[in-house]
């Protein structure tokens, strides 16, 4: 009976670990991140698209969940990765405002200027937006959310969005011919923690959306991997711009 209780109590504990590494793993990276951009006063090296994508992506992933219940971790995943990203705006909007030397026009969303898209001055700009495609996905959410087809295409997209935040990485070191400055551990971390999640949707049958985006991620990671070795001899300079930590 203890042996049973015992190994009841490992498997619970093995269980909250892999869950607490699902809702926190993704977020990791961008702590060093982070502390970088505040120590070099410098946000030039990190792409708010990145910040663009992660956030329509989670918001998608939030919104399928309330179509097709999947486990909660994933769901709690999706929410701290939205409020990280909304930390990271505010940090590079406000130290990109700190060092213009020449005072620009102000840019918000409120201009409808798509030259500008993205580009905006102000961080309530940047949450405005976001929230009016949370209110938009949601009122369509709430008009369809009974419909299948309407369900499971969310689902898929919000995954294929995230799956794809490797593919600029790749097609930069095509290119370049190069992978000369980008961070060989940081893309092995990717690997190795996309091979993870991608075990914990198979072992929790998650809906197949999930197991889709892991192995279109664990591929695109190998590939990026296999350039490192293909190009290891190339003297192309390249300065690696982090498009994505998941």
């Amino acid at each position: 009976m203890n042996n049973v209780y015992g190994e009841l109590t490992i498997k619970d504990l093995a269980n909250w670990l892999a869950s607490g590494a699902i809702i926190f793993g993704g977020i990791i990276p961008y702590i060093p991140q982070y502390r970088e951009i505040k120590r070099t006063e410098d946000a030039e090296g990190f792409s708010l698209y990145v910040c663009l994508t992660l956030l329509i992506a989670n918001t998608l992933r939030i919104f399928f969940w309330f179509g097709k219940h999947y486990e909660v971790p994933l769901l709690l995943q999706s929410v701290f990765m939205i409020i990280t990203m909304f930390i990271m705006i505010k940090l590079c909007v406000s130290v990109q405002n700190r060092n213009q030397i020449i005072k620009t026009r102000e840019h918000v969303f409120a201009d409808l200027d798509a030259n500008f898209f993205w580009k905006w001055t102000d961080f309530q700009s940047y949450l405005d937006f976001m929230l009016l495609f949370a209110a938009v996905v949601g009122v369509v959410t709430y008009l369809l959310v009974d419909v299948p087809i309407f369900v499971e295409f969310m689902g898929l997209l919000a995954v294929l969005t995230e799956a794809m935040l490797g593919v600029p990485q790749f097609l930069r070191n095509f290119v370049n011919k190069s992978t000369s400055g980008m961070s060989i551990i940081m893309v092995t971390m990717w690997t190795l923690g996309d091979a993870f999640k991608t075990c914990y949707f198979f072992l929790k049958e998650a809906p197949i959306q999930f197991e889709v985006c892991g192995i279109l991620q664990v591929i695109i990671d190998i590939a990026i991997l296999a350039q490192v070795y293909i190009y290891q001899n190339s003297s192309t300079v390249h300065t690696r711009v982090p498009v994505r930590a998941d």
